[in-house]
């Protein structure tokens, strides 16, 4: 585990951090499609992503859910560390897009480390940064962007967390993650099948010009 964990955040971490990290982490491997952060839970641990990929929800006053980003390897939840280290209750949902390993850090250490690790306090606010960008580009594609492109983009993001071209995800899960329908969904789909940008097959699809 401890090679796996250079890998993902050696380039930013101390060696006692490293240390420190596998000392009082505790690693869970996850399957995809299972939730590990709720609306409304009391969060009281902070993921670090070795490998896979989790997906981040929000949810409306009418239980309506839209997707605000990906994270990756070496990424974490910036809004969990906002409810750690706020002692607030999660205001988003975090779901694996394919199976993940996960080291769970207990939230009293996420202070302690600002002061002590130069490397932690770069990467919280480096986190902090890159998630904040993401949000901007999620806003600019709700406020600026056509269904068509939001679409494509969504499948192009999606073969960068999965690392594959061929998707296997429903109309209606793609609906789900974008706040619209399954027709529409379907029906734009075939559009940029139509263009050659993807290739669709039962509850599945393959992103061709990316």
């Amino acid at each position: 585990m401890k090679e796996a964990l250079v890998e993902s955040y050696g380039f930013l971490f101390e060696d006692e951090l490293i240390e420190e990290i596998l000392s009082v982490g505790n690693v869970q491997v996850i399957e995809q499609g299972i939730t590990i952060i709720e609306y409304g839970q009391s969060v009281r641990f902070m993921p670090l992503l070795l490998d896979g990929a989790i997906k981040i929800m929000r949810q409306d006053s009418e239980g309506e859910e839209l997707l605000l980003y990906f994270l990756e390897s070496g990424d974490t939840c910036t809004m969990t560390l906002t409810c750690c280290m706020g002692n607030t209750k999660s205001e988003i949902r975090a779901e694996t897009e394919k199976d993940s390993t996960l080291i769970i850090i207990p939230v009293e250490f996420m202070s302690i480390w600002l002061q002590k690790y130069d490397g932690w306090r770069s990467f919280v606010f480096d986190s902090y940064s890159n998630r904040f960008l993401e949000l901007l580009e999620a806003i600019d594609s709700l406020a600026f962007s056509n269904m068509h492109d939001r679409i494509y983009r969504y499948l192009k993001d999606k073969v960068l967390v999965t690392k594959s071209t061929e998707l296997e995800v429903t109309h209606q899960e793609i609906a789900n993650d974008l706040h619209s329908s399954r027709v529409v969904i379907s029906r734009l789909l075939k559009g940029l099948e139509n263009e050659g940008k993807i290739k669709i097959s039962r509850n599945k699809l393959e992103v061709l010009d990316f």
